[in-house]
């Protein structure tokens, strides 16, 4: 499928920032008046205590000794379980350095992220630093990254972590509580919290170096902000359901903001864990084709698959079915297509081996054939 790298609406939160700084201007007046007005009462009240003898000495201040309760449910309770099992990461380079979070998978040193946190540090063979909540600091090494889901898999020799349960995704419903943890601006630890407030977002990123990442992904007004790509979003129990990759930003038109705006997204567990797994196991994994390229160009309702040569793969899924360059597909699973984006992330969200069911127009006529769907090659 085509992956043409398109200026989008969202980006990944460690993009480069620039934080907005306001001039800060001091009260003057209302400084002085205040100590004028303080001055005038201590003058008073020195004069009638003096007068009137009575002593200051052995003044005692009391303080309040009640424990708050904090509920296991409770954000701070669900917060204290969680935190251990998060880190954060810094790469060095020639090129210079980045961060981001990661979260404990397993106990003995793996550790979940996006891949596009580490990809630099690959790219050009440079150090990932993992830094653990209790301060400890150790070297990690990539077992496998995928660019397709942007997730990757590192390794600490380490063992006796706590680990993170992983939760349900699919079962999670808009207007569920949800915090997100990370380490935001280098702030590790830093916790926000927020709630589910969409699924299924059809979020697509590219750098422009690299093959562009294409994520149904948890939509969450949970502050996300730059560095916490790669942490954890958990649900009202700490179970994982997401892992935070991106945020949305405003256009130039809108006085453009940095940072969050309400709009963060996370890429969904269930895809997350599946990922993961056959990154430890094979140290690469793959993602379903139906075997087409799509016209990023074409602006009308649906995905057209494009007219160039090749567009329609030999023997592929597409073609065993009848599917031929300049068909429109409408729906996937009677979901509809608006976009050729919304397309490949509803293939992706499929496992291989998946039959769908694909609704497509040609010549003004609709048709829904059964499409397999088979793994991608991988270099």
């Amino acid at each position: 499928m085509s992956q043409e790298n398109v200026p989008a609406w969202w980006s990944h939160p460690d993009h480069e920032v620039t934080l907005a700084r306001k001039e800060l201007r001091k009260p003057v007046s209302g400084t002085i008046a205040i100590a004028l007005i303080a001055g005038i009462i201590g003058g008073i009240g020195g004069s009638y205590f003096s007068s009137n003898n009575i002593s200051a000495h052995n003044v005692k201040l009391v303080s309040a000794k009640s424990t708050v309760e904090r509920q296991p449910d409770s954000i701070a309770g669900i917060a204290a379980r969680v935190l251990p099992s998060v880190v954060s990461i810094t790469i060095n380079t020639e090129r210079g350095g980045g961060s981001g979070s990661g979260f404990v998978i397993r106990s003995d040193g793996y550790i979940l992220t996006n891949n596009h946190v580490v990809a630099g540090a690959a790219d050009a063979k440079g150090e990932i630093k993992v830094t653990l909540s209790d301060g400890k600091t150790f070297t990690a090494k990539i077992l496998g990254r995928d660019a397709a889901y942007d997730l990757a898999v590192l390794k600490i020799s380490v063992t006796g972590l706590s680990a993170l349960q992983f939760g349900d995704s699919d079962a999670i419903q808009v207007g569920d509580n949800v915090i997100a943890i990370g380490s935001p601006l280098g702030l590790s630890g830093t916790v926000t919290s927020g709630i589910i407030s969409a699924k299924n977002r059809a979020v697509t990123s590219g750098s422009g170096t690299s093959e562009s990442s294409f994520i149904n992904a948890l939509q969450t007004d949970a502050a996300i902000n730059p560095g916490n790509s790669g942490g954890p979003l958990v649900d009202a129990t700490g179970a994982v359901v997401g892992v935070n990759s991106a945020i949305a930003t405003l256009s130039s038109s809108y006085g453009r903001q940095s940072g969050s705006i309400g709009l963060g997204f996370a890429i969904p567990i269930n895809q997350a864990k599946k990922t993961a797994e056959q990154l430890i196991n094979n140290g690469k994994a793959t993602y379903p084709i139906m075997g087409i390229m799509v016209d990023t160009a074409f602006n009308g309702a649906g995905a057209k698959i494009s007219e160039l040569a090749g567009s329609v793969v030999v023997g592929g899924p597409a073609a065993k079915v009848g599917l031929i360059p300049g068909d429109v597909i409408l729906k996937i699973d009677g979901v509809a297509i608006n976009s050729s984006d919304e397309l490949v992330v509803a293939i992706r969200s499929h496992d291989v081996g998946d039959v769908i069911s694909v609704t497509y127009t040609r010549d003004g006529k609709v048709s829904t054939v059964k499409i397999t769907l088979v793994a991608a090659k991988t270099s």
